[in-house]
């Protein structure tokens, strides 16, 4: 029963119960943190649809819509010092049935497409940032002895360039109409549970204010007759 085996057993169970309650607590110490991210603004500034093949060897061409945007959002209050980075990205939104009449599938309620990423880290995280030598020492330089930094998470773009073109199943995406640009983000702290953009309040964390744009309709294709015209 005293045996070296057994205390090394029950010496070990100790300090996994101990460590397990400590996680806990630290991840239980997010939901006394208050968070209210912000969009102030997020708005189209160029809408693009072209036609273009989606791989090499493909002889079918599809239309591929090329949205830019601005944005000016405060997400500052997502880091505390157990978050390890936030992934934000701006998704394109139009509904399943389109007023210019094409028609998406009937089993889906909406249709959704990521047009913009972005990885921000925290001071304790931005050795695991994807950035080159120079930005990276930039970056340390800013947040030295800093656990928070109250300038990470304030995005300002302007005339932003997609990083993806969108396009749809069918091939057709030209005219569409009602579509909005909307912002998300996903918090990853170092210890506990990934949260994503909540569609309601819980107590301290309140929801994304704003982060919906106006809606808009994709512009048609140019017919080549007028593009000779104009050339």
């Amino acid at each position: 029963m005293y045996s070296s085996l057994v205390r090394i057993q029950n010496t070990f169970g100790f300090f996994t119960t101990v460590a397990f309650v400590i996680a806990a607590l630290i991840a239980a110490s997010d939901f006394i943190t208050p968070r209210a991210p912000s969009v102030g603004m997020l708005k189209t500034t160029n809408l693009q649809v072209v036609r273009g093949r989606p791989h090499y060897y493909s002889s079918k061409k599809e239309e591929y819509a090329i949205i830019k945007f601005s944005l000016d959002a405060d997400l500052s209050s997502l880091f505390t010092w157990n978050t390890k980075q936030v992934f934000v990205y701006v998704t394109a939104e139009w509904p399943s049935t389109s007023t210019t009449g094409v028609t998406i599938a009937s089993n889906a309620t909406a249709n959704q497409a990521v047009i913009w990423d972005a990885i921000i880290t925290s001071p304790s995280a931005d050795h695991l940032s994807n950035l080159g030598p120079a930005a990276l020492k930039k970056l340390r330089k800013s947040a030295a002895g800093k656990a928070i930094d109250p300038s990470r998470g304030k995005l300002s773009l302007k005339n932003q360039r997609p990083k993806y073109q969108i396009t749809h199943p069918s091939g057709k995406i030209a005219e569409m109409a009602d579509v909005t640009l909307r912002l998300h983000y996903n918090v990853q702290p170092w210890v506990g549970v990934l949260t994503w953009n909540q569609g309601v309040d819980y107590g301290l964390w309140k929801q994304l204010s704003g982060g919906l744009s106006r809606k808009f309709t994709l512009p048609g294709l140019k017919k080549k007759e007028e593009a000779k015209k104009t050339s």
